[in-house]
């Protein structure tokens, strides 16, 4: 009982996480760079982001701890050093770069440089950030793809 509360967990806290990652991306960066001003578009970010990063750290938490678990309880750490693994490899990676950019490169280095670029080149700023967040979008968006093939037996070998 506890796996399968496990399992929807981890699908609910993905789906939350890059749910949020493609409506910033395809909607709220778009739309802030149709702002007038570099201010504007730097408020309407920095209110969204102040709302939506908290809420990802919570999901990408719960996505790692109950991938913990899920990889624990089904004993596939050997499996991700196999072609077999390759899918698990991925979710592991991708949780990695996220659980990075959310609690080390955002909050100590990305937030201050953005803001500094916003007020010096304003364009390319907003343009070097939608570009990281499609880069991210698709990475997610691809391996949540190979978790799907993979879990329904699509193997390297």
């Amino acid at each position: 009982m506890l796996f399968v509360f496990a399992i929807a967990l981890h699908v609910l806290a993905v789906v939350h996480w890059i749910g949020g990652v493609a409506l910033v991306t395809t909607v709220i960066l778009p739309a802030a760079r149709r702002m007038d001003t570099a201010e504007d578009r730097l408020r309407i970010f920095d209110l969204v982001e102040s709302r939506f990063a908290p809420q990802a750290r919570i999901s990408v938490l719960v996505v790692g701890i109950t991938g913990f678990y899920m990889l624990n309880h089904l004993d596939l750490w050997m499996a991700m050093l196999t072609p077999m693994g390759w899918w698990l490899d991925s979710m592991v990676i991708l949780w990695t770069i996220f659980a990075l950019m959310l609690f080390i490169v955002e909050p100590f280095f990305l937030h201050f440089w953005f803001i500094r670029a916003v007020h010096t080149h304003p364009e390319a700023a907003f343009r070097r950030m939608e570009l990281l967040h499609w880069v991210l979008l698709i990475l997610s968006l691809l391996t949540i793809g190979a978790a799907v093939a993979g879990t329904n037996g699509l193997s390297l070998s």
